[in-house]
């Protein structure tokens, strides 16, 4: 017997067995007797019920962690599924089939059970959630440009380059000459975006957060050496171990408030060689989440040219602090970068940052911090690689400093 009262059940069912008894279930009994063996006095040898309440479970669950709590693995599906297969077969060993004068019925809702359950594994695996990715992926992409919702970052709880609340509305800037003709896509249309899987896109955002958990050790470290100081600029350099290369760090106040030197960095990417004569390409390749994306750069050449052209395949993640931003960085690869650059080096850059904190006696201006971090590959001569570093640091300092001062006369900073 179910530990359940089912005294309104039994009379609701004698009531419509008096009204109508010619009221039959598949098997040729009364529907509310069949009704009553099979639910009421629920017998697993000899009832069905439990199937149907286990679809019904399934259904409930996948709804709650599929639609209303919007989990997207598939974790929750293989665990439904697994215990309805092992409950099907276990009932088919345990049901007293000879006891039943309609066996195809039985067989049917067994079998049906059985596919319907597997059916929506791979609907869910292979349709669903691929869907869903896809979409998200399109959200995230979609540009910030003039053509774009003004608060399509701002609904997402993104920062965003226009207006730091959806009551604060301006007069357009005047457009610059024939930019009718350019248009700002987000990320570059030269590389082909890829339809990464759910485990590629998870791979990448754990590189990601590795790189900015490493980033912040390097940041903590008490073993900094100062290098040169030039005014308030300072590059320092850490050795992490007794073999490794160096690592330099800069340090800077630069007059612009952390949001919109964030903005420049991140999601302004691919304009940094217009005031960064040490770049001379710089891609935005493909986003990854509103957090993560892949970049791709070709530096000029340095050192007064002992330093050739190299480019860099760069993963970039980064995060909201309590006073300001974390831009952090860690060379990876992408199907549509596979082949190498015939015209320069292929470089790697180990585990760097980009911190960005505001300083509270002036919103205006911030504190920026750069953790280089690379290898150019190739035979230099490490003292002419250790000179070339803190100086082109030096330099990329004063070319922001002049750029911050372009923007705010163009009134693109306030």
């Amino acid at each position: 017997m179910l530990p359940i009262n089912y005294c309104n059940l039994i009379h609701t069912s004698q009531t419509v067995k008096m009204s109508n008894p010619q009221l039959r279930s598949i098997n040729g009994e009364n529907i509310v007797d069949a009704l009553t063996n099979q639910v009421v006095h629920y017998d697993i040898h000899k009832s069905l019920f439990d199937i149907v309440l286990l679809a019904g479970c399934r259904f409930i669950l996948l709804i709650l962690f599929y639609a209303i709590c919007y989990i997207h693995h598939w974790i929750i599906i293989a665990l439904t599924t697994t215990c309805t297969c092992v409950f099907l077969i276990s009932k088919v060993f345990v049901y007293d089939w000879h006891a039943t004068e309609q066996q195809v019925f039985q067989v049917l809702l067994v079998l049906t059970s059985f596919v319907l359950s597997w059916g929506e594994t791979w609907f869910l695996d292979y349709r669903v959630l691929p869907q869903e990715l896809q979409a998200s992926q399109i959200v995230i992409q979609s540009p910030e440009s003039e053509r774009a919702p003004l608060i399509n970052r701002f609904v997402r709880g993104l920062p965003s380059m226009y207006t730091e609340s959806i009551g604060n509305f301006y007069s357009p800037l005047q457009s610059a000459t024939n930019s009718m003709y350019h248009f700002d896509v987000g990320p570059s249309d030269r590389f082909p975006a890829v339809n990464f899987t759910a485990a590629e896109i998870s791979n990448y955002v754990s590189q990601g957060e590795t790189a900015m958990r490493e980033s912040q050790e390097f940041l903590n470290s008490p073993n900094w050496k100062k290098s040169k100081a030039e005014g308030d600029d300072i590059v320092e350099w850490l050795q992490p171990a007794p073999k490794a290369r160096k690592i330099f760090k800069l340090t800077s106040v630069v007059n612009i408030p952390p949001k919109y030197l964030f903005e420049e960095l991140f999601y302004r990417v691919e304009t940094m060689p217009e005031w960064n004569p040490a770049l001379m390409e710089s891609y935005r390749v493909q986003v990854i989440d509103e957090h993560t994306d892949i970049s791709y750069q070709i530096s000029a050449n340095g050192a007064r040219g002992a330093v050739s052209s190299r480019d860099f395949i760069n993963l970039r993640q980064w995060k909201r602090l309590e006073d300001g931003y974390a831009i952090a960085s860690v060379s990876t690869s992408h199907p549509s970068l596979n082949d190498k650059n015939v015209k320069c080096i292929r470089g790697e850059n180990g585990v760097g940052c980009w911190m960005i904190r505001a300083i509270p006696t002036d919103p205006n201006s911030c504190v920026f911090v750069w953790v280089l971090n690379t290898d150019l590959k190739g035979w230099i001569n490490s003292t002419i690689l250790e000179v070339a570093f803190v100086n082109m640091m030096f330099d990329y300092i004063k070319n922001l400093r002049k750029y911050i001062t372009k923007l705010r006369q163009t009134g693109r900073i306030l």
